[in-house]
């Protein structure tokens, strides 16, 4: 099964930019979906990007500012984030969900395998 595991959060100034990684181990990204989620406390886990076989997915609060791309290896994922803002500040985590397995991989009801997530903080 895969694993995965989110790095490169830190704390970075509005307006700034940012790229987390998502490295799997364990397995390749090839029969799964992936996704890029985050979450504030006390909110649930809000879906932002989704690959898989369709193509790349954004959820409106991501579109314009965050592109999610892949490594040659297909055993790393990435998520560049533009822009940043305040309300940006988040623990961000990514997911996965074998493919044919799922019907929006912007749910995070929908993925079944989670990493343990990477601090985002923006200051103002």
């Amino acid at each position: 099964e895969v694993q995965l595991v989110e790095s490169g959060g830190k704390l970075v100034q509005a307006g700034e930019s940012l790229r987390l990684s998502c490295a799997a181990s364990g397995d390749t990204f090839d029969d799964y979906a992936v996704g890029w989620f985050r979450q504030v406390p006390g909110e649930g886990r809000q879906g932002l990007s989704c690959l898989s076989t369709s193509g790349f997915d954004y959820s409106d609060s991501a579109k314009g500012r965050f592109t999610m791309s892949m490594n040659n290896a297909r055993n790393t994922v990435f998520l560049e984030m533009r822009r940043l803002k305040p309300e940006d500040t988040a623990v961000y985590y990514c997911a996965t969900v074998i493919e044919g397995k799922y019907n929006d991989g912007l749910q995070s009801n929908e993925m079944e395998r989670w990493g343990k997530g990477t601090q985002v903080n923006v200051s103002s």
